[in-house]
């Protein structure tokens, strides 16, 4: 297939300026950028899609500029928001630039080492773009090209504005220039021809091709991926209520994890096709083999740890599969305790939970655990004999839990059937 039927057939198209672009990028030659908002320190998941369009681009041999916005960050994208956003100050703006630029690059280095091509990328901070230049000579050279009329059409702006209980300040208003300026320098000082981003986003993207088109005649382009949503309607955002970092300090991997193990069947195609480099004849093969034993959960398993294999690494994408396998899957999980490094089972304790064993009897230790209230429900769940202590039915209340620590380094609590715990 052409790049274009493949971006199309896995769901990173949605509209585009010209097709004109996809003969260009089909030949390898072409130098195109996505823009981050570095209003929180990290990623997420719905700048990961457009992340993966850039990488689909990169493997036919285009360069991707990764633009995070340190200067419009400053300002505030209107976007589809009901109200303003809170400014950051200069010291926050910056720490979530350098850790943004941190996060694609090692990102982008895992995937050159998983791919085995060389992916083509820069790193560029627009506040840079902004040295030196002067509000009047801003005004002189790059306001002029715009009219009032045209910004007013915007339907970001637009919905603030006819909303008698809203409004928009002239600074998020003039958000569309900074971002149409953005494109005309990267394209006269890089050679960049491409911006691409959310369909939400598309007036403020061809403000920067007109831009380009009045001041130097040059013919440039943009296409928009669509807005992605789960069977529920919820998207990938990070102001929603399921947002999922790409920071494993904000979103562990094992939480990214257990998101797509518990995706709706009706989703993972397209997730698959939008959010790993996973063939076409993968994806069906993977299909197929989930419609012949869904309680499998084959396709769910191969996305997750695809997903976080890519965003994380191949060993936590693992330790994740243990992980997931020792609490829902038949496993000797006590072998599997005993067979992981110091580093997997701090990892392991910490996604699981548990505590430390300081002396505490057996009803106090479950209570610590947090597997009981108080030392009585613990009492209630053992005379229903629903405590287990190693996989092993406790039995004797006094049991003397610090001659077991001396045979082994750990203690797996278990409460009920699927309840578990560790202790140290």
């Amino acid at each position: 297939m052409s790049l274009q039927e493949i971006l199309k057939q896995r769901w990173y198209l949605y509209q585009f300026s010209n097709d004109a672009i996809f003969e260009k990028l089909e030949a390898g030659t072409e130098k195109f950028y996505v823009g981050f908002d570095p209003t929180a320190d990290s990623l997420h998941m719905g700048n990961f899609i457009g992340f993966m369009t850039a990488v689909q681009l990169m493997l036919r041999g285009n360069k991707y500029y990764a633009l995070v916005w340190g200067a419009t960050g400053m300002v505030g994208d209107p976007g589809w928001k009901d109200s303003e956003r809170s400014f950051l100050d200069e010291v926050t703006l910056q720490h979530n630039v350098a850790s943004i630029q941190s996060q694609i690059s090692s990102i982008l280095k895992r995937l050159e080492i998983q791919t085995g091509k060389k992916l083509q990328f820069e790193m560029v901070n627009n506040l840079d773009f902004y040295e030196g230049v002067s509000y009047l000579d801003f005004l002189r050279e790059i306001g002029k090209y715009h009219t009032v009329n045209q910004m007013i059409s915007k339907d970001t702006v637009k919905k603030r504005i006819e909303d008698p209980d809203k409004s928009i300040s002239y600074t998020e208003f003039s958000y569309m220039i900074l971002q149409g300026f953005d494109y005309y320098y990267l394209h006269k000082n890089y050679g960049v021809n491409l911006q691409m981003w959310w369909q939400d986003q598309w007036g403020n993207l061809v403000t920067g091709i007109e831009l380009i088109r009045k001041k130097l005649e040059h013919e440039t382009y943009v296409f928009t991926w669509p807005l992605i949503t789960d069977a529920q309607g919820k998207k990938f955002w990070k102001s929603e209520w399921n947002a999922l970092f790409l920071d494993k300090n904000k979103t562990s991997p094992y939480t990214l994890y257990q998101y797509f193990i518990n995706a709706d069947d009706t989703d993972i195609e397209r997730y698959l096709k939008l959010l790993t480099l996973l063939s076409d004849e993968d994806i069906v093969s993977i299909l197929q083999l989930h419609s012949k034993s869904p309680e499998l959960r084959e396709w769910q398993k191969k996305l997750a740890f695809e997903v976080v294999q890519m965003i994380h690494g191949k060993e936590d994408a693992v330790l994740c599969q243990k992980i997931t396998e020792f609490l829902f899957w038949e496993w000797e999980k006590l072998e599997l305790l005993r067979n992981l490094s110091e580093s997997e089972f701090t990892l392991f304790q910490k996604e699981i939970g548990g505590c430390r064993y300081n002396g505490q009897e057996i009803f106090p230790l479950f209570v610590e655990a947090w597997l009981e209230w108080s030392n009585s429900t613990a009492r209630q769940s053992f005379q229903n004999k629903g405590l287990f202590l190693n996989e092993v039915l406790i039995e004797d209340a006094k049991i003397d839990v610090k001659n077991i620590l001396e045979k082994e380094w750990f203690l797996l609590l278990r409460r009920g059937k699927k309840q578990y715990r560790i202790v140290r």
